[in-house]
């Protein structure tokens, strides 16, 4: 069949192996054959049409990882409507932001849960293509969080790119653990799609825990684990003796969303010997350009090289491609900012399709990195200072905009600092204003009512004065190392 919906890769996979195992929740081992969830797809798409949606509706899903998000947007998406991922833990402030911004009309969260009714007549999809599928919110690399238009082209053409991929990350055989937040583009794009796109079997885990996920692998014979670098360190905090045991039917460790520690690299193929690929992406490529799958080049800090299909390319500030080969010399000079080309890219940020690929169909990613001998990519540094926990984007400027709405500061600054779980934390640095009271308590409880919780600082310092450069721009690096 073709394929031009997101949704029609259920069909597809259902066409295929009707009662193959789609998806089971790790949790009480609810299991839906392909079939099942076709007909779920449809249902859901089916009672979306008769509340009132229409094709091209923004849908919001609000529901942690788990059967009924599976179907609500695959639903969505089958009744020609685009999908709005948001958190289920996002604070109301937040929410009634992107509602308000995305012009959702309706909003499916655990008072709306889809039926998932496996009885139902399949149908089929409404739109495609060009038309959009999902509606990302990111920081991107503006500082203010801006929707990012990803069509059913660019996701499809993504899972199309993975699965070229030699060894491939997801065949019709594998058991994918999905433990990542669903709502985010790397657990959707290649997590539930790149399953979808394979035929094989997703075993959802709503939350990442290391003993609920190694008994979900070992339960499950769970043979791929799309991770970010967060879980791999929890996972090595286990006896390995255990790991060994209980991860042996994994035949692939993938990691993205953050930089992999050298350490978690060394230290599951010690345990288990197997390599965890890394990849890079982001929310705007829909969203991965490069892994070092493809190569088998291991290497500290390295991302790879692009997949099949995509071209990766540094560019001076001017958008201006560098010269061939350009590697990394002894100074940030010798360095440019990564910029890519395919049909998995982003059709621009909402509402007006602005700032997306260029005439020539680059996009700049904001970061910056260099080519190595080999060819693969290695990212040094992020244009800005883009804060990532657990594989989320966090931008001081939302922290410290909302650190401003708070008395008693008279100036604030977020970093980024290294944590052992999350990988990075949010830090603040706050100047109080004169004679006042402001504590630690107040301040976290401030932002814990304004801020998503991963957006939550978890240091608060207190000083007399923050660092500037000559020309007044706060210098966050010395704070970062402070």
């Amino acid at each position: 069949m073709s394929v031009v919906n997101v949704a029609d890769l259920v069909r597809a996979a259902a066409q295929r192996g009707a009662a193959h195992p789609a998806l089971i929740d790790a949790a009480d081992g609810r299991t839906l054959t392909w079939a099942e969830l076709d007909s779920a797809v449809s249902s859901e798409a089916a009672r979306l049409r008769a509340d009132g949606a229409e094709p091209g509706d923004r849908i919001a899903v609000k529901l942690p990882t788990g059967l009924p998000f599976c179907v609500a947007v695959l639903g969505a998406l089958r009744a020609g409507c685009a999908v709005v991922p948001i958190g289920p833990g996002v604070s109301q402030r937040e929410l009634e932001r992107v509602l308000s911004d995305s012009g959702a009309r309706v909003v499916i969260d655990s008072e709306d849960v889809p039926a998932l009714d496996t009885t139902f007549t399949p149908g089929d999809s409404v739109r495609g293509g060009e038309d959009l599928a999902v509606l990302a919110y990111t920081s991107g690399t503006s500082g203010s969080p801006r929707g990012v238009m990803l069509s059913h082209r660019a996701l499809l053409a993504n899972t199309k790119q993975c699965s070229e991929l030699r060894p491939c990350p997801v065949t019709a055989a594998d058991r994918v653990l999905l433990a990542l937040p669903l709502f985010h583009v790397y657990g959707l794009g290649p997590g539930l799609f790149q399953v979808c796109a394979s035929g094989g079997t997703g075993v959802l885990l709503a939350r990442f825990d290391a003993d609920a996920a190694l008994e979900a692998i070992e339960n499950h014979r769970v043979t791929t684990l799309v991770g970010v670098p967060p879980m791999y360190t929890v996972l090595l905090r286990q006896p390995a003796e255990v790991l060994r045991e209980r991860l042996a039917t994994v035949r692939v460790f993938t990691s993205g969303a953050a930089p992999l520690d050298f350490e978690a690299l060394r230290g599951m193929r010690e345990i288990t010997g197997l390599d965890i690929y890394e990849g890079y992406g982001l929310t705007e490529t829909g969203p991965v350009l490069t892994t070092t799958l493809g190569t088998g080049r291991i290497k500290p800090g390295s991302v790879g090289q692009a997949l099949p299909g995509v071209e990766v390319r540094l560019v001076d500030s001017d958008g201006e491609a560098l010269p061939d080969g350009f590697e990394m010399g002894e100074d940030a000079e010798s360095t440019g900012l990564v910029a890519a080309r395919g049909a998995n890219l982003l059709s621009g940020y909402w509402p007006d399709a602005a700032d997306g690929p260029d005439v020539d169909g680059w996009f700049r990613t904001g970061d910056v990195g260099y080519f190595d001998s080999d060819g693969d990519l290695h990212l040094v540094d992020r244009a800005g200072d883009l804060i990532i926990v657990n594989g989320f984007n966090v931008y001081p400027h939302e922290v410290e905009s909302v650190l401003a709405e708070l008395d008693g500061v008279r100036e604030a600054a977020a970093v980024g600092v290294p944590d052992d779980t999350t990988g990075e934390a949010v830090k603040i640095v706050i100047i109080k204003a004169e004679d006042s009271d402001l504590s630690e308590e107040k301040v976290l409880a401030h932002c814990a009512e304004r801020l998503a919780k991963f957006k939550v600082p978890t240091r608060v310092e207190f000083v007399d004065s923050l660092p500037h450069t000559a020309t007044g721009k706060l210098a966050r690096r010395k704070l970062r190392d402070s």
